[in-house]
């Protein structure tokens, strides 16, 4: 009897393959599953999830047991976590995986911004700050004002937290107990399961990992 193998994707969005388990801690999924509340609000929701994307935060930690996970993705995630709280995803990350399942994660690359910065103040741009700050999502153009914008702000994880460069990332999960950590690049696993849920625009000015536990 053959065991069917599980993989789970964390900070899903829009991408919800069905062969996969798609989760998102997003306050709008969480509106879109409210019993016909959900369905009355639907039009005006800015983003409409998948069917099958679920209510998950792998901070709390997702329903899904240890040690039962062959694969474990996220894109674009990490960096919207404060370190402290990566430092749990990573380690939850870690416990659902079974003994060799193989995690990949996708951040933008901070040294990749930071050079351009660098680049752009040496030729004496005048907004080569301006571009950092909007490029990186770091800082805040604009105050939240009023009850909706001030929800949207603590609960909209809109904003990068903590930037990543390689070395560092990879120190973090190296400490988290992962191993065979390598970079990784578009569709390069030799588990095909992942390119259901990996976008080669994501990898763009940005640095990937694939390691085990």
């Amino acid at each position: 009897m053959t065991t069917r193998k599980r993989y789970v994707h964390y900070g899903c969005a829009l991408v919800a393959p069905s062969c996969w388990e798609n989760y998102d801690a997003s306050p709008t999924l969480r509106i879109q599953k409210i019993p016909i509340i959900g369905r009355l609000l639907k039009n005006k929701l800015n983003i409409i999830f998948p069917e099958n994307a679920r209510v998950g935060d792998i901070i709390k930690g997702l329903p899904v047991e240890s040690n039962s996970c062959d694969g474990v993705f996220c894109s674009h995630v990490l960096e919207h976590l404060s370190l402290e709280d990566l430092r749990v995803a990573i380690k939850n990350t870690y416990d659902i995986l079974k003994d060799d399942g193989i995690f990949r994660c996708v951040v933008p690359d901070l040294e990749s911004f930071v050079r351009i910065y660098i680049s752009s103040v040496e030729s004496r741009d005048k907004e080569a700050a301006l571009c950092f700050m909007k490029n990186t999502f770091l800082g805040m153009e604009k105050r939240p004002k009023g009850l909706v914008g001030l929800l949207k702000f603590f609960y909209g994880n809109s904003r990068h937290l903590w930037m990543w460069d390689l070395l560092s990332l990879k120190n973090e999960l190296e400490q988290a107990g992962f191993k065979k950590i390598r970079i990784a690049n578009f569709n390069d696993s030799e588990d095909k399961m992942f390119k259901y849920v990996e976008s080669e625009e994501r990898f763009i000015d940005a640095i990937a990992f694939e390691c085990t536990k």
